[in-house]
């Protein structure tokens, strides 16, 4: 009974000397924890991380800082903790392996909001879709289309593939292509273009306008224009363009080139 006795109570000091150091360990581990959670909180506002990422990388940090703090607690308890991690290893590859789509477009949603290569109110070519950023989710982006349609591309895709953005300058160049029929005269028509662009004051002068004979084709002389504008005035420009070139154009006695067909009927005599 004594000889019971005496293990009983060196295994409860043991015990004790275990528990206390384990409770001494939980307090300064949750200490140091929120101490490298205020930490990233700071570092993501001095960078001014997307609003819509802090909480949850602040909360992923803290729950996976405080998970392993309770495993180490666990072992120095003495509980075997081998096989516990490795039936949660396993568990989480099945679980990995499940979701990897949405894993990856989970890492490309981090991606989009950390680097940015587009914001909301952005228009993009991504996925083979044009649209306006309407909202920036975590696993997926939604676009919104001229014709008020909603696109969602998975962010998995959207930050691997080749995207444009046609928001991220201030400024857009115009191209066009304008014909003249041969026989006119091309400084006339150069410098009608030349007075329809200056009369534009949504035209930057600087750079200035580009008019050239680019091309002579089988059956009309075509000009290439180009101009800068303000990158919301693109498509204004693009348009009104089109329509002053081709009345004035007839005005001022200058043909747009059309295609033509001869055709020739035989009579049987």
């Amino acid at each position: 009974m004594d000889e019971m006795l005496k293990t009983v109570m060196t295994y409860a000091v043991e015990f004790g000397y275990r528990f206390a150091g384990a409770i001494v360990s939980l307090i300064i581990g949750l200490w140091i924890i929120k101490l490298l959670t205020r930490g990233l909180t700071a570092l993501m506002k001095n960078r001014e991380l997307d609003q819509s990422l802090q909480p949850f990388l602040r909360s992923l940090l803290n729950i996976s800082l405080k998970a392993l703090l309770i495993v180490s607690v666990l072992s120095m308890l003495g509980i075997e903790m081998t096989s516990f991690i490795a039936i949660l290893g396993a568990a989480g590859l099945a679980i990995g392996m499940a979701l990897s789509g949405t894993l990856q477009n989970f890492a490309g949603g981090v991606m989009i909001l950390t680097f940015k290569p587009f914001q909301v109110g952005d228009i993009i070519t991504a996925q083979g879709h044009t649209g306006t950023v309407f909202e920036i989710q975590i696993f997926n982006t939604i676009l919104k289309t001229p014709d008020n349609k909603h696109i969602i591309i998975p962010n998995g895709g959207l930050s691997t593939g080749t995207l444009i953005n046609f928001s991220k300058e201030k400024t857009r160049r115009v191209d066009w292509t304008f014909s003249i029929g041969y026989g006119d005269d091309i400084d006339k028509a150069k410098h009608v273009l030349l007075n329809i662009i200056k009369e534009d004051e949504r035209i930057k002068k600087d750079p200035p306008p580009f008019i050239a004979v680019s091309e002579l084709a089988d059956s009309s002389v075509n000009f290439a224009v180009r101009v800068w504008v303000d990158s919301e005035n693109y498509g204004g420009v693009l348009f009104d363009m089109n329509e002053k070139v081709y009345k004035i154009f007839d005005k001022e006695g200058l043909n747009i080139p059309y295609p033509k067909m001869d055709i020739y009927i035989s009579k049987d005599s």
